[in-house]
């Protein structure tokens, strides 16, 4: 028999009444739907994988109902409120660091998770500094909707902006309503300046381990992972980078990710880093239509009446070709060009996250902050996490940056 009506009695599952049987006999707990993957539960217990997930996300509703009081509601201010997550999350703790906007952290599927390597890439002036300084600050909140631990920023450009983060501390709702003991202080924000690849490889290996055991660490910015290795392999190659150099750095950037992700997996704690990103432009001589979901390649290319087309009798080899090349591949895994909207940045033209293919295999999240053609509009996208369903695709969250640091506005989401 599940336990379904006695962890939720509220819960109906007369909706669910054509597997509900099923799932009692192969003993599918509640823990069981809100933990494990559907797809697993629907394979033992022989039913639909798509009610399995309906049924979990009407138990975790039903759940949420409960654990999420009043009083917490009522704290988090107009626009935002407690920040809500998976089962597993629900049934271990809270494991992700907060943006401290709903909007956000629906997205991201919670935050930042503990134990991962994660990205936050863009253009300048997209907001990159602006989410780190504001994780900073999150890391500290009390729990349950915290961690209570400090945080490690390691800056390769300009130094930790100070008055920045004070003036969010002072102006975000969710941190200025706690109380004196409780809100975030910039003590708790270790500042460590690298100028070049060696001290930055030092730092990484030997300095940073200490630290994070000695005060409680449990982020680690780093902004940005790009410039030392552009200052290293492309100002001072150039003219004359060919494959050595080449290796050189793809070793190198595989070293530094997997010391950056046993860090994070060793001692239970998120490690963000910031990603430049640089112009795309594709191979051949005319640019591709992007792609709409559940079009084809060729069925763009003919409706659109021009760019790429190919001759009639060898249009489907050709096509299968061309989604195979690279210009077409890293639309799904850069951020920019996997739908018609997401193709536009403030310049018009398409991006791609620095540090190349290499150096996203080492990533477990990358999340593009997109800055759009009309003036001010600024995208949060999830191009890939494991925690965040549905990321691929979506056109992402609009956000705004105020004094408070990053915020959504729900009423204008919902319309």
């Amino acid at each position: 028999m599940t336990d379904l009506l006695t962890v939720v009695p509220e819960l109906q599952l007369s909706a669910f009444s054509n597997i509900v049987p099923s799932l009692e006999r192969s003993s599918v707990t509640a823990t069981d739907l809100l933990t494990l993957d559907a797809v697993d539960i629907a394979k033992q217990a022989q039913v639909p994988a798509r009610d399995v997930r309906r049924l979990a996300s009407a138990l975790l509703d039903a759940v949420h109902a409960h654990v999420e009081p009043d009083q917490d509601r009522a704290n988090a201010g107009p626009g935002h409120s407690v920040p809500r997550t998976n089962g597993r999350l629900l049934a271990e703790g809270w494991t992700a660091v907060s943006t401290l906007d709903d909007g956000l952290d629906r997205a991201l599927g919670g935050g930042f998770s503990l134990g991962h390597l994660c990205e936050i890439t863009g253009e300048s002036g997209a907001g990159k500094t602006q989410l780190l300084l504001t994780l900073l600050l999150s890391i500290q909140r009390p729990p349950p909707c915290g961690l209570s631990k400090s945080a490690i920023y390691i800056s390769t450009e300009a130094a930790l902006q100070t008055a920045r983060l004070d003036q969010i501390a002072n102006n975000h709702p969710r941190l200025s309503s706690l109380s004196p003991d409780e809100r975030p202080s910039l003590s708790r924000v270790l500042s460590i300046q690298v100028p070049d690849i060696e001290s930055q490889d030092h730092i990484l290996r030997y300095q940073l381990p200490i630290a994070i055991k000695r005060h409680n660490i449990g982020l680690v910015v780093v902004d940005s992972i790009t410039a030392n290795f552009r200052a290293e392999f492309e100002r001072r190659d150039v003219g004359r980078a060919g494959p050595e150099t080449m290796a050189r750095r793809s070793a190198h950037l595989m070293e530094t990710a997997g010391i950056l992700r046993d860090l994070a997996r060793n001692h239970n704690m998120a490690v963000v880093v910031a990603n430049q990103v640089a112009d795309r432009f594709p191979s051949g001589s005319t640019s591709m239509p992007s792609l709409s979901q559940g079009q084809s390649f060729s069925q763009r290319s003919r409706d659109a009446g021009s760019g790429w087309e190919s001759p009639a009798p060898e249009e489907d080899e050709t096509d299968a070709q061309q989604v195979l090349t690279l210009d077409q591949q890293q639309r799904w895994f850069t951020g920019w060009g996997d739908t018609a909207a997401s193709s536009s940045s403030v310049d018009g033209r398409m991006k791609t996250p620095s540090l190349g293919l290499v150096w996203t295999n080492q990533l477990t999240c990358r999340v593009a902050l997109r800055r759009q053609r009309r003036a001010g509009e600024r995208r949060l996208k999830v191009v890939f996490a494991p925690w965040a369903r549905d990321a691929a695709g979506e056109q992402g969250v609009k956000f705004r940056i105020g004094e408070q640091g990053l915020w959504t506005d729900v009423k204008e989401e919902q319309k």
